[in-house]
């Protein structure tokens, strides 16, 4: 049994696409660098949840609706959104606002508020304590509910396991029907009715009714043997050439070393090769301990450059904070010089020892003179540097 394990769709996901990749995001923590569709698929999400939560029915004004979606675009830059260029950037807030307008016109005149929009919730179920943000959850009457899933990507064609995964934790949340009775006193029971993909390009909806209790079963019994195997350590690369190819994790993936042999991709051996000799494991460890590393200052350079241009002194990601502070430090054009400007106006005994600290907190002490500041100005350089802090945020 997988017990006390905080789980979600997207870890499910993850750890069947390679177990590797889990741990590089799960375990060991690494961030993926970031990828545009994620950016505007958010984006266009925080729209839908503002037309449907702004006092709805009736939706906002189109302008307001268009100004949200302008004001969130450009709370960030096209680097930290992960388009290629300010272009590519533009391109994809034309394709957002033409998505906007389009389902605006279309749903303008609908006239049954949601039951909830961007539903978070946590369910503990069969030792997993398993987190789910529901997009919309409409109330069709009678304690039936319809549980919608917008999609922004290129395809319609979908693995229905994320609707499973609802209905999994819906049927065993009270809190749905707590919510159903706010709206419905009368209703005895929480039903879903149907469950959809919307997919937001085009406006097409994809309807899928409720799975049988055996194919919930038999889906379930997946999860908890993805949770054991999470539980159990298993993390053994799955490699294969696509999703290699632009995997952010490569130059630390096992798989990739430079001692793996060319093969190991085409045919899964990495997965079945013999184990490595403890000098040759620990030697391994020291490579992929070097590349993350690498790969981390890498990554603190890259958001301290967004951060300062931006003029962030704090941003959030999903697990964590980044706080940017400027670190002022002095440095001296001629240390001899200093040292016997110390000694001619008496101040060696106020530094103790006359480190570059030292010095410093005497010059910004305020007991010294005007004629002795404007000598060590002279002597000193000014640097100011920024100092990036990355913590994990609250669950």
């Amino acid at each position: 049994m997988a017990g006390g394990l905080n789980f979600s769709y997207s870890k499910l996901g993850l750890y069947k696409e390679c177990p590797q990749k889990y741990k590089f995001r799960y375990i060991l923590k690494f961030p993926e660098k970031p990828k545009y569709y994620f950016a505007f698929g958010s984006a266009l999400h925080k729209v839908m949840e503002f037309m449907y939560s702004a006092g709805y029915p009736p939706f906002p004004e189109l302008e307001d609706v268009l100004k949200f979606f302008k004001a969130e675009w450009d709370s960030t830059s096209f680097e930290y959104k992960g388009y290629a260029d300010a272009a590519k950037e533009k391109d994809g807030f034309l394709e957002g606002a033409r998505i906007i307008k389009a389902f605006y016109e279309k749903h303008k005149n609908d006239n049954n508020p949601p039951l909830s929009t961007e539903y978070k919730s946590t369910v503990n179920i069969d030792g997993l304590s398993v987190i789910s943000i529901v997009d919309r959850i409409d109330y069709l009457g009678g304690g039936r509910v319809s549980i919608l899933d917008y999609k922004t990507g290129k395809t319609v064609a979908r693995e229905p396991d994320q609707l499973l995964m609802y209905q999994k934790l819906m049927d065993n949340n009270p809190r749905l029907l707590e919510m159903i009775r706010r709206r419905d006193p009368a209703a005895k029971e929480a039903k879903i009715s149907n469950m959809l993909f919307y997919y937001l390009p085009t406006l097409e909806e994809q309807y899928l009714q409720p799975a049988p209790k055996e194919r919930i079963d038999d889906f379930w019994a997946g999860v908890l043997k993805v949770a054991a195997d999470i539980m159990a350590a298993k993390f053994n690369p799955d490699p294969g050439e696509s999703k290699c190819r632009f995997c952010d994790y490569r130059a630390l993936c096992p798989v990739w070393a430079p001692s793996a042999k060319d093969e190991a991709l085409a045919d899964g051996a990495a997965r079945n090769a013999a184990p490595a000799g403890p000098m040759e494991e620990l030697s391994a460890k020291i490579d992929a301990c070097g590349a993350a590393l690498a790969a981390a200052d890498k990554l603190k350079q890259e958001i301290t450059a967004i951060m300062a241009k931006n003029n962030f002194t704090r941003h959030f990601g999903k697990n964590y904070a980044a706080e940017l502070e400027t670190i002022n430090t002095l440095d001296f054009k001629d240390s001899q010089k200093t040292l016997e400007l110390l000694k001619e106006f008496n101040l060696l005994p106020k530094v103790c020892v006359p480190t570059i600290n030292s010095i410093q907190k005497l010059l910004e002490s305020g007991v010294l003179d005007p004629r002795q500041k404007q000598a060590f100005d002279a002597l000193t350089r000014k640097q100011s540097e920024k100092r990036l802090k990355i913590n994990k945020t609250e669950d």
